[in-house]
């Protein structure tokens, strides 16, 4: 049987943990899912393999989890915490005319602005990254995995979310950065697989879900499990995990995650 897998690289907010200059007790803890490198996804299907945003820390977690083949790169936003590794993609587009970039036609005109030297044509340093911007604006097929888009508001940004989905069944579905999530996303969602959805915190935050308003989303989703991330330094994970309920956990960087299809 084929496996779907996802390897969660990275779970921290913008300012990862620990953060510079902290001395509180999570910044300081000696427990390894107490580090959180700032977020970002890889996923690999039976017929390819992609991340979802690289943040600044990209290349390090790249190291860290022995990743040689990438196949595309998805986004969910263009906030500095989920883009500044995209030059780390150089290597994996080597032998490749163009490598796929997937996101919203706003993220993607504000990569080619933070990136001009790669995406514009003029520019572009021969043999170095030459992306194929691919604008995400409904469900599309990537290399035999179909990708539905889950709008999510975040602030002044509409953030994308993504839902895989391999014969019809949702295996796993990533609500990263959002304030809330609408009706028709957890439609779309239910009964998923697996959930990686943003929970900041435990007091409330005007861009991100908490922790008590993350529950209320996976209670009507009802995965099949669920993970939080985006986590910031003001708990600790052992203490957060232990206060959760059953079939909800903390993610932690290294996170294996994996599916039959």
């Amino acid at each position: 049987m084929a496996t779907f897998t996802v390897t969660v690289l990275g779970t921290g907010t913008s300012q990862g943990v620990p953060r510079i200059g902290c001395q509180c007790d999570t910044c300081t803890s000696t427990d390894p899912r107490d580090k959180r490198s700032r977020c970002s996804v890889y996923i690999q299907s039976p017929e390819a393999s992609w991340v979802i945003d690289t943040g600044p820390d990209f290349r390090s977690q790249c190291l860290r989890e022995g990743i040689t083949k990438m196949d595309a790169a998805l986004f969910t936003h263009a906030h500095t915490d989920h883009i500044m590794g995209f030059d780390d993609l150089r290597p994996f587009s080597y032998g490749r005319h163009r490598f796929p970039v997937y996101g919203s036609p706003e993220t993607l005109s504000q990569l080619a602005q933070a990136f001009h030297f790669a995406f514009d044509e003029g520019a572009r340093f021969p043999g170095y990254l030459h992306p194929d911007p691919r604008q995400v604006c409904g469900p599309f097929d990537l290399m035999g995995t179909e990708v539905v888009p889950l709008p999510l508001p975040h602030g002044s940004t509409q953030c994308v979310g993504y839902l895989f989905k391999r014969e019809g069944r949702s295996l796993f579905a990533y609500l990263t950065d959002c304030k809330s999530v609408p009706e028709e996303v957890e439609t779309l969602v239910r009964g998923v697989d697996y959930l990686v959805i943003d929970a900041l915190r435990e007091k409330p935050h005007p861009t991100h879900l908490s922790v008590s308003e993350a529950l209320e989303v996976i209670e009507r989703i009802e995965p099949g499990a669920a993970w939080l991330t985006h986590q910031c330094h003001e708990h600790r994970h052992a203490d957060l995990e232990q206060r959760l309920p059953a079939g909800v956990r903390v993610a932690f960087d290294g996170l294996v995650l994996c599916s039959e299809c």
